[in-house]
């Protein structure tokens, strides 16, 4: 993967840069960003990283995971260049509004927006963490045991653990010259997928509970009173999208979360040639192919019949 010239002179060339990521952060968004700032001090730069949400509690085995700040106050972001990474809005970074010298783009969503000075997207890459990888070696930079860690966890959690059809050759040389760079895959795999707590856990049986099935479409939901009968949060939900489309007939999986009365956010996943981000885009959502999501507003039930009524006319089922 080649890095584009104007991409690598704008990093070099400058001092201070204010890397942000999407609200709601994953691994990928998490890992890319915290090897990002971690290659960049190594230059002598000066960086801040920011997530407007906490690091949530699995993912607190990232190191570096300290350097990620929840507010900008006290900050003159105007000094600031800023790195937008796995993400090309400044809304879903939480960050509208906010004055930055000029934006740097690094992302790998198919729904591209005419957002930054200088975008590096690629829809192709199996995930930022992917093209930060290929962005740290052009630099000139090692890859330590810290940033591989990172690194791989970005690719773990935007390829399934390699199962999904994003992983390609090249995603498995990227994975395995991390390892020999001090990831353990055995150590980041429990950490991400084995250290639930048991509200977790009872929050995923609700769900799970919640289960739906219409048309090879599966349907499952988390709602405000789930979240205060178990003592849970919105981070707890994470990877509770993707577990209906386990089973062999359902081509996609819509898991809804409540976020206020009759307000959703809905996190779809789909199998091979479905591309749901199409789907998400209609409301003015969007995402990858087999991974999107979008908000809306209405009653739970209507809100199922929408999805449905858009996944009949995208012509989905005949993927």
């Amino acid at each position: 993967m080649k890095v584009p010239p104007e991409v690598l002179s704008f990093l070099k060339e400058q001092d201070r840069f204010f890397i942000a990521t999407h609200i709601n952060p994953e691994g990928d968004a998490l890992g890319s960003s915290i090897a990002l700032s971690m290659a960049l001090e190594a230059m002598g730069k000066t960086t801040v990283v920011y997530d407007r949400d906490s690091v949530p509690e699995y993912y607190r085995f990232l190191p570096g995971h300290e350097r990620v700040a929840s507010s900008t106050s006290d900050l003159q972001t105007a000094d600031f260049h800023l790195a937008l990474l796995d993400c090309n809005i400044p809304e879903r970074a939480g960050i509208n509004g906010v004055q930055f010298r000029r934006v740097l783009v690094i992302d790998h969503h198919e729904t591209e927006k005419d957002f930054g000075d200088i975008k590096w997207v690629r829809p192709d890459a199996a995930a930022t963490g992917m093209m930060v990888f290929y962005l740290i070696k052009e630099l000139g930079m090692k890859i330590t045991q810290e940033i591989a860690v990172n690194l791989y966890a970005a690719l773990t959690i935007d390829t399934g653990t390699f199962r999904y059809a994003n992983t390609s050759a090249e995603v498995l040389k990227v994975a395995a010259e991390l390892v020999e760079a001090g990831a353990n895959p055995a150590f980041i795999s429990t950490n991400l997928y084995e250290t639930w707590s048991e509200k977790r856990f009872r929050l995923f049986i609700m769900a799970l509970n919640t289960l739906e099935i219409r048309e090879n479409v599966a349907f499952t939901a988390v709602t405000r009173g789930m979240f205060r009968e178990t003592a849970t949060t919105a981070e707890d939900t994470e990877n509770f999208s993707g577990v209906p489309r386990m089973m062999k007939d359902i081509k996609i999986s819509a898991f809804f979360r409540e976020t206020d009365e009759n307000h959703w956010k809905v996190s779809l996943r789909s199998k091979g040639d479905i591309n749901v981000s199409r789907i998400a885009s209609v409301f003015g959502g969007g995402g990858h192919k087999n991974a999107a999501g979008y908000r809306i507003k209405a009653p739970l039930n209507n809100a199922k019949e929408i999805l449905m009524d858009e996944i009949r006319k995208s012509g989905s089922f005949r993927a």
